[in-house]
Order: C-alpha cells, then structure tokens, then sequence
C-alpha cells in the first residue's frame, strides 16, 4: 500500500478450573474439569467445537447447502441467494415484504462457484456455470426465473470456470471473471458469441508468472473502466474498455473479494479475505488511502475473513462481513480522512455476503454453515422398517445455510450486539494464552518461558471418530454400539489412552482432509480452500476442481501465517516432515518431494505419504530407523512431524486388506512408533501429539468432527481423562508454546491449551507395544458389501470417495451386511454434505 495509508483500527475491549492430579497406573482413572460439550449455552449463545461461540442476531430463515453469494434487485423487494456447496447447486429467491423473508422460488442449476448479478433493469439474472464454462441467464419476474439460457464464456476443454460477473446499466455487456482462467471475457449479451477474452496473466522473464485468480469486477463510475480483484495477486486490475487491455495494477491487502464503489465513484472498498483487513482506493488512481481492520482487536493475526461489503446509499455507513468470526464489522466511513469503527453485529456461522437493503433499511446476511443445531429424531433408523417413514431427516440435509435479517441497529442496540460479538470469542486483545494455568506446568503460561520439554512429535492419521476406536472405553464419553475398532483392534491406542491421558472431548477444526491438512498444519483455512472444497468434493464431472491442500495450489491455499515449519523456521526451531505436504515418488523404490520450498531439505525422501497400498508398518520400520540415525548423532529436531494415515481404509474393495486389517495396521505401527521414542535418549524431553486430519463424517455420539486423539509423554498425566474442550488448534497452541512459535492465525492463538494434561513432575517410564488380536493380513473377498462401491472409489488421494457411503462400507464389513450405519450427528458448527439421492 501506499506509504501515506492510514490505518484504522477496531479496538474494542472484550473458566477453566484447574484438574486434580493424575491417580497411578492400574487405579480408577482421575476425571478431568467438568466436560462441556457443543451446542446451546444457557445464556443463549452456540458454543462451537473451535471454543468460539456464536449469536446470531434477528430473525434467522433457513437456506441451502452453503449460500456463497447473495444480491439484492434493484427494486429492493427481493434477494436471491446462490448456493455452491456439497449438495444441490441452485438460486433461491426471497420476496422481502413482512417480518422475514419468504422464498418464492428456487431454480436448480448443475454447478456453479460464485457469481450472481441482476441487470439493472431487474428483469433478468446471471449466475456463474462452474466448469460447464457457462454463465446462467434467467428472465425476472415478480420472484420467479424462467426462459433459463446459457452463454457460453470458454470452452468446456478448458479450465476458465466463471466467477464474478456484472452487466452494464444498459444491459448490452457481460463482465465475466474466469478465476481459474486468469482472465476476463466481454460478451455482448445480443451475440455472445463475439465474445472479447482479456488476458490478466502477467509474463514475466525467466520465472513462471504468478496466477491472478480473477475473483469478480465492478464498472468504475463512468463505465469506461473495469476493476477486477485479483484473488491471488493482492492487486485490482485496471481494463481500459475502450482498448481491453490491462492499464494497471493497484496493490491491496491479501485476496482481494468483494468491491464496492462509493456512491461518489470516488473510493473503491476492497474485503482482502486472506487479511484482517479492508483496503480503500482512490478510484481514479489507485492510490490507497487507509486500511480498514475488521478484526476484533487492532494487532490480531489474520481469521477474521473479510470477505463481503455492503454501503448505506448515502455512502456513510460501511458493513464487512467476517467470515471466520461469525460478525459484521460496521464503520462510519462518511469522513474519508477520520473513519471511526462503529462496533460488530454477531450472525451465524460464516457469513459469505452482507447486503444493507435501503427499501426496508435492514441487513440481509447469508451465513454459509447456518447457526441451529437440530434433532433428526425421524432420522434413519437401521431397524424401521423401509416404506413406513414419512420425513426425511437424512442427517447430510438436515443442517442448511442460513439469513440473517437485522433491523438496523441503534447505538445502543449496536453497543449490545458488539459485547454478544466479543463474547462470541476467546481471542485476547494480546493474543495471551486461553484460560488458568496450572502451576508450574511444563506447557508454558506465555511465549518466550522456558519447558522442561524441547522435542514435539506431531503424528497426524486420517478419518477417525472418537467413538469408532474408543467407544468401547467405559472411562471416558463413548457410545459402545458405535465402536468399529475396538481394543482387539486397536489394543495400542487403548492401551496409551489409560497409561496416559484420554482425551474425550477434542474435535477436529476441519471437515475433509482438503481443509483438515490445512487446519492440521497451519491453523486456518482460507477462503479459497472453503469455497474450493465443497465444489471439488462433491464431484467434478471434468474434473477442473482438484485438491487444494498439502501444497496443492499452495499460493493462493496458504493463510497468510503460513504453515508451523514456517513459524519454526522464524524462531530457528528445527523441524522435520515424514510424508506430510511431500509428493510420493512413483514408486516406493523412488525418492519423494517436498510440496513446499520451506520443506526442501527437512523431510525424509524415503518416506512414502498417503498411499493405501503401503503398511504403516514400514512407515514405522523408517522413522525407527531415522530415530536411531539422530540417536546416533545426539541431536533430534525440535518438532518431527509424521504421517500414518492408513486408518483411512481402502472399504471392502476385493484384494485389499480388510478396514479392520488397515486400522490394526495403523494402531500397531502407533504403537511401535512411540515405543521407540520412549526408549530413545530424547523421551525425557519430548511429548508426542496424535490427531487425526479429519474425521470423515463417520458415527459418533456427540459430534461427527470429535476424533481419536493422544498426548504422551513424561510430563503427561498417568491414568487420566481429561474432557477438558480441545480442538486441533489446542495441540497447535500446545506445541507453540513449548517450542516458543508464534501462533500462525487467530484460531491457535485463541486456543486452550492442554494444560490439563500434563504434570509438572516427569514420570520416566516408557511404553511397550502390544499386537493387535486380528488377523492383519486378512483381505476382502468378493461379494462383500459394498465390494462393488469399494471399487468405483477415488482413494488415490485422501477423502476423494464419498464420505457418507465410504463410512456406510467400513460400518458394514465390520458391524455386518444387514446392519445399516447411524446417521452421523453433528451440533451447529459444520456444514453437511448432500447426496442427489437424499435431498
């Protein structure tokens, strides 16, 4: 930005009980502070598995899978939402009359990914086509989209893929940003086939040109010019439409979104999603002139994604929308030189678009992951009889996106609804360390105090709840008739369970292992990945949408934080990768690659990542091997991260090993794995920290998203549960502290630590591996169930297969064909998916 922005900062001011000391081995175990659980709060708020809350405030109507982008008609009697997630594609229409919305139509489409607009006449609407390489185009009349056409934009071999549009006031041209295509096409609307295609790809010499990721466009005021965020080159492109070239680049804060001129023409608002920050311009050059911070607190680390804005019509009143942080930012923007920061209106879960109506004067706001948790008491039931139920409350379409619509507050009104905001959040106006901690705990109280601990082994494993592997465990929060693996299965995790600490109430902070590795490695999930996923995930029929994580696409995936081996390399703290963001060779026999320059240098080429054809027990085999090397040499790094990510399974698919094979082979490789650090020079002074990536939607009692976790070490309590609220972001906040990181995002630096499981006093002894009483050679034969599915499944890359019917085939190979798997049940905090055949 430029030298002379100005900065202006929201700076509002915003009980763990200690644990009693672990009982010795073979004793009943000692249970942790009192377990609180997700859901509703008795002083009315949602308490959300990451340990935010959220309230959303007025009147809430419910919407579909994952609305993305909402847009007013000109009239201001009606809204229509587009939603781009897992399940059904469509455009919804709400007449704005009375005290809440009422949706009068909705219109299917086969896919789309962000894009919507009215003509300024109101008379017809645009949506984005997705990798059809289509833009949608429906007539308007009284709420109802008929005479449905398609405009071509690309080609359909190609990967364009239309995001953000808009029209001209004299609805003759169509603005169509290809964000996967770095480019922009001009199409006449009466002969869109003499289409202008724009290239926004800059050539540069001798290195390969960065991506621009066209997200959407706005006609500056006298519609000589069109400005395109650039959501992956923190820049506005400027096109001349008098030449259609590209005249400029006009530098912003990180992943520029949504824009907004003011209605002078004169400034030009940017949501920069990937920041915690809005940037404004000079519209005419360019020139910024402040920088708006959204967050919370004025020095807080990127979360809050910024990602949508709206203005009063008089040009006085700015309101962001804060995606991660479940509010909206409202700002006095009327004194371009002394903008004042109004206070935050708390909504639902990641609210995608704001929209101030100036007919009705309220804020419609689309929350993406919707804000009610809900029964489905007529949900499946295995036992009912098929034919007799009436309702369907298939868990996949049970939680929905949802509207806000807010009255516009009165400062007082405003004054309530920013403390419900900052109540909503554990966040520390210092980013300081979440709740009590103990005396004298290794975990320090702050960055920069010294641990007695100096190594931290982070193992990540795929696709586990809670329930499916410690179910059975009458210590802790289990539902028996949900456990798939038990002790005889997975007689390592149990048995580190009681000799350390059970963990009974820790969650994974992302849905799928797109999201779940990005979470897992850097505390956050941009806005690129929440909007990609969805859409890759629920199937690709030209397969343009791929993987975004693990180094996939990892220039516009990464948060601005960065990743943990970034924080080490910051600090000087030595880090090392076994399979986790590396490329496997082709073969076994051939070395690996690191996915990111930041890991060249520090992992293993000679371990091999995800790859279901290949034992975690040889996984075991050369990390033991790689130990006894840095034994050897006196000197192990300070965080080792390892992946074992056969737990994932392969289903029944003929001539694999068995899931009850796969998941043995994954607790006995565990096992072996920590025994060997137990009996190595560094155990004294290392802690180990397992989790999954994701959880795979498979059953549990309590939430989809609560997996199998551990902690171990000699500074670990012995024999104890602790159901303190943990999330993947606690471990992470928990490994920063002992290696003195700087958290990476506002989600780790929010997060308790687990205090609660550890002990000031080391206890030395080790641990001894036991083998799994199954047989872990055992394959699937043909005409088990599911076979056939098993067999159709994407499992070269994790979480490609459905996951619904993935987890309906390991249920059914291990609880028996006949026996139909329960519905997973999820709380308020995470989007489901949807399946044609349930909608």
């Amino acid at each position: 930005m430029n030298r002379r922005a100005r900065i202006a900062l929201v700076g509002l001011v915003g009980v763990c009980v200690a644990l009693a000391a672990a009982l010795g081995i073979g004793r009943e175990p000692a249970p942790s502070a009192e377990r609180v659980l997700p859901g509703y709060t008795a002083d009315g708020y949602v308490l959300l598995s990451n340990q935010w809350k959220i309230r959303p405030t007025g009147t809430q109507t419910e919407l579909g899978d994952f609305p993305v982008h909402a847009e007013l008609h000109p009239s201001g009697q009606w809204l229509a939402v587009l939603h781009a997630g897992y399940g059904e594609h469509e455009i919804a229409i709400f007449e704005l009359k009375g005290a809440r919305p009422r949706m009068v139509s909705r219109v299917r489409v086969d896919q789309t990914f962000f894009g919507l607009c009215f003509a300024a006449d109101g008379k017809s609407v645009f949506a984005s086509g997705g990798e059809y390489e289509v833009v949608h185009r429906f007539d308007f009349d009284k709420g109802y989209l008929t005479d449905h056409r398609e405009i071509a934009v690309a080609a359909q071999t190609e990967k364009f893929i239309p995001g953000g549009l808009t029209i001209d006031a004299e609805g003759k041209t169509l603005y169509v940003c290809g964000t996967f295509g770095d480019a922009l096409v001009r199409v006449p609307i009466d002969s869109p086939s003499d289409k202008i295609r724009i290239p926004l790809t800059k050539k540069a010499e001798g290195e390969k040109p960065r991506e621009a990721y066209p997200f959407t466009c706005v006609l500056d005021k006298d519609g000589k010019r069109l400005l395109v965020s650039l959501w992956n080159r923190a820049a506005i492109a400027v096109i001349d439409l008098a030449t259609n070239t590209v005249t400029a680049e006009w530098a912003t804060e990180q992943h520029p979104t949504e824009m907004l001129l003011s209605p002078d023409g004169k400034r030009l608002y940017v949501a920069c999603a990937n920041s915690t920050k809005v940037s404004v311009l000079d519209a005419a050059t360019g020139e910024g002139l402040q920088t708006l911070n959204s967050a919370l607190y004025p020095q807080a680390l990127s979360g809050n994604t910024p990602n949508s804005l709206s203005l009063t019509p008089d040009g006085k009143l700015l309101f962001v929308a804060n995606a991660d942080s479940n509010n909206v930012a409202v700002f006095n923007v009327d004194n371009p030189k002394n903008t004042a920061a109004l206070g935050f209106i708390p909504v639902g879960q990641y609210p995608t678009s704001v929209r101030f109506n100036a007919v009705d004067k309220k804020l419609y706001v689309t929350n993406g992951k919707g804000n009610l948790p809900k029964s489905n008491r007529h949900g499946p039931r295995p036992n009912f009889p098929a034919g007799l139920t009436t309702l369907n409350e298939y868990i996949g379409g049970l939680y929905r996106g949802s509207l806000s619509t807010i009255a516009m507050p009165t400062p007082e009104q405003l004054a309530t609804y920013t403390r419900q905001s900052y109540a909503c959040s554990p966040l520390k106006v210092d980013a300081g360390v979440v709740g009590d901690v103990p005396a004298e705990n290794p975990v320090p109280a702050k960055l920069g105090d010294a641990s007695p601990i100096k190594h931290c082994i982070y193992i990540i494993k795929e696709n586990r709840t809670y329930d499916q592997v410690f179910g059975d465990m009458k210590e802790g929060n289990g539902d028996a008739t949900l456990c798939l693996f038990n002790e005889s299965v997975t007689p390592n995790h149990h048995k580190l369970a009681r000799e350390f600490v059970l963990l009974d109430n820790t969650y994974v902070d992302g849905e799928v292992s797109a999201d779940g590795h990005q979470w897992s490695m850097g505390a956050y999930a941009t806005d690129y990945v929440e909007k990609y996923w969805p859409v890759s995930y629920r199937g690709s029929p030209f397969r343009k949408f791929g993987y975004p994580s693990e180094g996939n696409h990892d220039d516009i995936a990464r948060g601005e934080g960065g990743y943990i081996w970034d924080r080490c390399a910051e600090a000087k703290v030595s880090y090392f990768s076994f399979g986790e963001w590396i490329a496997n060779g082709k073969t076994p026999a051939d070395e690996s690659k690191a996915s990111v320059k930041a890991l060249e240098g520090h992992f293993d080429p000679k371990f091999r990542g995800y790859d279901l054809d290949y034992s975690d027990q040889k996984r075991a085999d050369r990390f033991i091997e790689v130990l006894g090397q840095w034994e050897q040499k006196g000197d192990m790094p300070q965080l080792v991260i390892l992946k074992l990510p056969n737990d994932h399974t392969y289903g029944t698919r003929v001539g694999k090993p068995t899931p009850i094979a796969m998941v043995a082979d994954n607790d006995l490789a565990l096992g072996r794995t920590i025994e060997a650090i137990s009996k190595s020079k560094f155990w004294k002074e290392t802690a180990i920290f397992v989790i999954e990536d994701d959880a795979q939607n498979g059953p549990d009692h309590v939430d989809a998203h609560r997996v199998t976790s551990l902690v171990v070490s000699p500074y670990t309590k012995r024999n104890f549960v602790d159901s303190t609220m943990y999330s993947t972001t606690s471990m992470l906040r928990t490994m920063e502290l002992i290696l003195n990181l700087k958290p990476m995002s506002q989600f780790d630096a929010a997060a308790r630590p687990m205090y609660h499981s550890f002990q000031p006093k080391p206890d030395p002894r080790g641990y001894a591996h036991v083998v799994p009483k199954v047989d872990m050679h055992e394959k699937n034969k043909l005409g088990n169930w599911g076979a056939k599915m098993s067999q159709e499944f994407d499992l070269t890359k994790e979480d490609l297969a459905d996951d619904l019917l993935f987890n309906e085939v390991i249920w059914r190979s291990v609880k028996g064909p006949e026996s139909k798997m329960p519905a997973p049940v999820r709380a308020a905090f995470f989007r489901p998916k949807v399946t044609k055949e349930n909608d």
